[in-house]
């Protein structure tokens, strides 16, 4: 699929990963719709996007506010054929706190926002994208989850994140063998440690550190990174029904 062609639908659109993929895909041509649940930062990413994109409120764990959100994005942005999941929580805490065991609504609203979340966009989205007219390889749409290294090596403290986020990865290739016969593949990327406001909020000797911890290059990855991968897996329709780490060879030690 031609960037330029793009009516995209991205979760966590105003900021960070999210926000970077919005950069990359309206530069090249493409439109998008920020979904955020952050209002207030909506308009300084539309400042800054210009005219090929437009924001609309919603929470990506509830079902109807998507399913809201998924009918105005498609309407403004006239059609819809990617959608980029970026909004996500850390949920950080150990099982066994010093205070108490981890309350089981911070688990679950973990696993509510960052793995029924996603799947909540993707399926609402591809409701949408079956209907679209196939280009010359049969596809009809895109669907980008995202994932973290997490899922694989989560550290002590990162037990709901690490579920959330192997849940993630585990819907990956299901979803996308279901989704061939209507043209829409999925797929899911894995960043390592990145530049984001959670983490740029940090202290620099934390954010130094972090980065040293990554094999190479030894720094923290970019959000334009993780865009310019997004971009190429909507360009390249060989890429289908996996999950590709974005992380610089990092294997997260276990605290």
């Amino acid at each position: 699929m031609d960037i330029g062609s793009v009516r995209a639908i991205i979760s966590g659109g105003v900021s960070g990963l999210g926000l970077a993929v919005a950069r990359r895909f309206t530069g090249a041509g493409g439109s998008v719709a920020l979904l955020d649940i952050n209002e207030d930062k909506a308009k300084p990413a539309l400042d800054e996007l210009g005219k090929r994109a437009v924001f609309v409120e919603a929470d990506v764990s509830s079902e109807a506010s998507v399913q809201a959100a998924v009918e105005t994005a498609t309407e403004v942005l006239g059609g819809l054929n990617v959608a980029v999941s970026c909004a996500g929580i850390l949920g950080a805490g150990r099982v066994l706190g010093r205070e108490a065991p981890m309350p089981l609504a911070l688990f679950a609203t973990t696993i509510q926002v960052n793995l029924v979340g996603t799947f909540n966009l993707a399926k609402t989205a591809a409701a949408v994208m079956q209907h679209n007219q196939p280009n010359a390889d049969g596809e009809r749409g895109v669907i980008i989850n995202t994932a973290s290294v997490a899922a694989y090596e989560g550290q002590i403290g990162q037990a709901a994140y690490s579920a959330s986020k192997g849940g993630v990865v585990g819907m990956t290739l299901p979803m996308a063998r279901e989704l061939t016969r209507f043209g829409i593949r999925v797929m899911t990327i894995a960043p390592g440690v990145f530049h984001t406001p959670m983490v740029d909020g940090m202290p620099q000797e934390i954010q130094d550190a972090l980065g040293a911890s990554v094999p190479f290059p030894q720094r923290l990855g970019k959000p334009s990174e993780f865009a310019d991968l997004a971009a190429h897996i909507v360009e390249n329709s060989y890429f289908n029904g996996t999950t590709l780490r974005l992380d610089g060879a990092i294997r997260m030690q276990a605290k």
